[in-house]
Protein backbone atom coordinates (compact mmCIF):
# COMPACT_ATOMS: atom_id res chain seq x y z
CA UNK A 1 0.00 0.00 0.00
CA UNK A 2 1.44 3.47 -0.60
CA UNK A 3 2.49 5.70 2.28
CA UNK A 4 -0.05 8.54 2.58
CA UNK A 5 0.88 12.25 3.65
CA UNK A 6 -2.85 13.59 3.43
CA UNK A 7 -1.92 15.42 0.53
CA UNK A 8 -2.46 13.28 -2.51
CA UNK A 9 -5.47 15.20 -3.42
CA UNK A 10 -6.82 18.66 -4.60
CA UNK A 11 -9.93 20.06 -1.92
CA UNK A 12 -12.22 18.83 -4.37
CA UNK A 13 -11.52 15.25 -4.65
CA UNK A 14 -11.28 15.35 -0.50
CA UNK A 15 -15.23 16.13 -0.83
CA UNK A 16 -16.07 13.69 -3.58
CA UNK A 17 -14.18 10.57 -1.83
CA UNK A 18 -15.41 12.02 1.71
CA UNK A 19 -18.94 11.97 -0.19
CA UNK A 20 -19.34 8.87 -1.00
CA UNK A 21 -17.82 7.05 2.06
CA UNK A 22 -20.52 9.01 3.93
CA UNK A 23 -23.08 7.49 1.72
CA UNK A 24 -21.64 4.10 1.55
CA UNK A 25 -22.96 2.66 -1.70
CA UNK A 26 -22.78 2.81 -4.95
CA UNK A 27 -23.19 7.21 -5.93
CA UNK A 28 -24.20 8.24 -9.39
CA UNK A 29 -22.51 11.10 -11.05
CA UNK A 30 -25.75 13.07 -11.20
CA UNK A 31 -25.93 12.62 -7.40
CA UNK A 32 -22.49 14.17 -6.86
CA UNK A 33 -23.19 17.01 -9.49
CA UNK A 34 -26.18 18.15 -7.89
CA UNK A 35 -24.93 18.12 -4.46
CA UNK A 36 -21.39 19.83 -4.97
CA UNK A 37 -23.32 21.81 -7.61
CA UNK A 38 -20.99 21.13 -10.36
CA UNK A 39 -21.41 20.50 -13.81
CA UNK A 40 -21.58 16.45 -14.65
CA UNK A 41 -18.56 16.22 -17.43
CA UNK A 42 -16.76 18.21 -14.57
CA UNK A 43 -17.92 15.33 -11.78
CA UNK A 44 -16.90 12.49 -14.44
CA UNK A 45 -13.51 13.99 -15.27
CA UNK A 46 -13.01 14.30 -11.45
CA UNK A 47 -14.26 10.96 -10.53
CA UNK A 48 -12.25 9.33 -13.81
CA UNK A 49 -9.10 10.68 -12.03
CA UNK A 50 -10.24 9.47 -8.80
CA UNK A 51 -10.60 5.73 -10.36
CA UNK A 52 -7.13 5.61 -12.78
CA UNK A 53 -5.36 6.67 -9.23
CA UNK A 54 -7.26 3.80 -7.92
CA UNK A 55 -9.50 5.72 -4.94
CA UNK A 56 -12.60 4.13 -7.31
CA UNK A 57 -14.40 1.40 -9.02
CA UNK A 58 -16.50 2.72 -11.96
CA UNK A 59 -19.69 0.85 -11.98
CA UNK A 60 -21.33 1.24 -15.68
CA UNK A 61 -24.83 2.81 -15.82
CA UNK A 62 -24.71 2.70 -11.66
CA UNK A 63 -21.60 4.96 -10.58
CA UNK A 64 -18.90 4.86 -8.45
CA UNK A 65 -17.71 3.39 -4.96
CA UNK A 66 -14.87 3.30 -2.91
CA UNK A 67 -12.24 0.94 -3.28
CA UNK A 68 -9.73 -0.43 -0.51
CA UNK A 69 -7.48 2.04 -1.35
CA UNK A 70 -10.26 4.82 -1.57
CA UNK A 71 -11.96 3.50 1.45
CA UNK A 72 -9.22 3.81 3.44
CA UNK A 73 -8.11 6.94 2.49
CA UNK A 74 -11.57 8.75 2.69
CA UNK A 75 -11.82 7.57 6.60
CA UNK A 76 -8.44 9.40 7.08
CA UNK A 77 -9.98 12.49 5.49
CA UNK A 78 -13.10 12.18 7.81
CA UNK A 79 -10.71 11.49 10.30
CA UNK A 80 -8.56 14.67 9.59
CA UNK A 81 -11.13 16.66 9.53
CA UNK A 82 -12.86 15.96 12.63
CA UNK A 83 -9.67 16.26 14.23
CA UNK A 84 -9.10 19.45 12.82
CA UNK A 85 -12.51 20.84 14.03
CA UNK A 86 -12.26 19.27 17.45
CA UNK A 87 -8.50 21.47 17.68
CA UNK A 88 -10.47 24.73 16.31
CA UNK A 89 -13.42 24.43 18.47
CA UNK A 90 -11.43 24.42 21.75
CA UNK A 91 -10.09 27.81 20.59
CA UNK A 92 -13.45 29.41 20.46
CA UNK A 93 -15.11 28.12 17.11
CA UNK A 94 -18.57 26.89 17.82
CA UNK A 95 -18.97 23.78 16.22
CA UNK A 96 -20.45 24.43 13.49
CA UNK A 97 -17.79 27.26 12.94
CA UNK A 98 -14.95 24.68 13.01
CA UNK A 99 -16.25 22.66 10.62
CA UNK A 100 -17.13 25.25 8.27
CA UNK A 101 -13.27 27.01 8.45
CA UNK A 102 -12.06 23.10 8.18
CA UNK A 103 -13.16 22.58 5.04
CA UNK A 104 -11.46 25.58 4.03
CA UNK A 105 -8.11 24.53 4.66
CA UNK A 106 -8.04 20.74 5.71
CA UNK A 107 -6.99 19.30 2.35
CA UNK A 108 -3.71 20.96 2.72
CA UNK A 109 -2.67 19.54 6.09
CA UNK A 110 -0.50 16.48 6.09
CA UNK A 111 -0.97 13.43 7.80
CA UNK A 112 1.85 14.02 10.12
CA UNK A 113 0.55 16.71 11.23
CA UNK A 114 -2.83 15.24 11.65
CA UNK A 115 -1.35 12.17 13.70
CA UNK A 116 0.65 15.09 16.06
CA UNK A 117 -2.26 17.06 16.81
CA UNK A 118 -4.49 14.06 17.76
CA UNK A 119 -1.21 12.53 19.87
CA UNK A 120 -1.48 15.94 21.72
CA UNK A 121 -5.01 16.18 22.08
CA UNK A 122 -4.66 12.53 23.92
CA UNK A 123 -6.50 10.82 21.09
CA UNK A 124 -9.90 11.78 21.28
CA UNK A 125 -12.45 9.43 20.70
CA UNK A 126 -15.43 12.23 19.72
CA UNK A 127 -14.83 15.40 17.43
CA UNK A 128 -17.76 17.94 17.47
CA UNK A 129 -18.46 16.51 13.97
CA UNK A 130 -18.84 12.89 15.43
CA UNK A 131 -16.98 9.73 16.21
CA UNK A 132 -12.87 9.79 15.32
CA UNK A 133 -11.87 6.37 14.63
CA UNK A 134 -7.78 5.43 15.04
CA UNK A 135 -7.72 2.09 14.72
CA UNK A 136 -6.19 2.43 11.15
CA UNK A 137 -3.92 5.32 11.44
CA UNK A 138 -1.96 4.95 14.62
CA UNK A 139 1.34 3.44 15.13
CA UNK A 140 1.58 -0.01 17.01
CA UNK A 141 2.03 1.46 20.55
CA UNK A 142 -1.01 3.56 20.18
CA UNK A 143 -3.96 1.25 19.09
CA UNK A 144 -7.09 1.87 20.61
CA UNK A 145 -8.78 -1.71 22.08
Amino acid sequence: MTVITGLELSPRKVDYLKFILKKGRTVKTTEISSSFKVDPSTTSKTLNELAASGYLNHVPYKGVDLTKQGEMYAEFLIRRHRIMSLLLSHYGLSSEEACEEVSRFEAYVSKEAVDKICSAMGHPMFGVCGEITHEKCFHDEHRHE
